[in-house]
């Protein structure tokens, strides 16, 4: 009996933290996900700082949010800039070059900044 309990109990452990795990967690990447802090107006608001390589108003929009805060800078966000218009261009390779030159490498360890603010080496 006690068995039973134990093994229902894991179960629905399992299957709760399965069901609960949020479906994207975040941009990683993907120009075409659309983030948890999306609405029309900060896309069209976004979307004008780039077109204008506004950093100042990329800056404000972000407020923040983001490993990719503290690696973009004045100085190189016209370097970040051009790797969002080749990934709105569909230049994935392109772009994934760029990100890895600004320290932003995804999921294989390729960024200079890797770990950090993931878990491991989160202060």
């Amino acid at each position: 009996m006690n068995k039973k309990i134990i093994l229902s109990g894991l179960t629905a452990l399992v299957l709760g933290g399965i069901l609960m795990t949020p479906s994207v967690e975040a941009y990683r990447g993907d120009i075409n996900v659309k983030g948890p802090n999306y609405t029309q107006e900060r896309h069209e608001a976004m979307t004008k700082a780039f077109a204008n390589n506004d950093y100042q108003a990329w800056k404000e929009l972000m407020n923040g949010r983001g490993r990719v805060t503290q690696v973009v800078t004045e100085k190189n966000f016209a370097k970040f800039n051009q790797m969002h218009q080749l990934m709105l261009e569909g230049k994935k390779d392109e772009a994934a070059k760029i990100r890895a030159e600004l320290g932003l490498g995804l999921q294989n360890g390729s960024g200079k900044g890797t770990g950090m603010g993931y878990g491991r080496n989160a202060r």
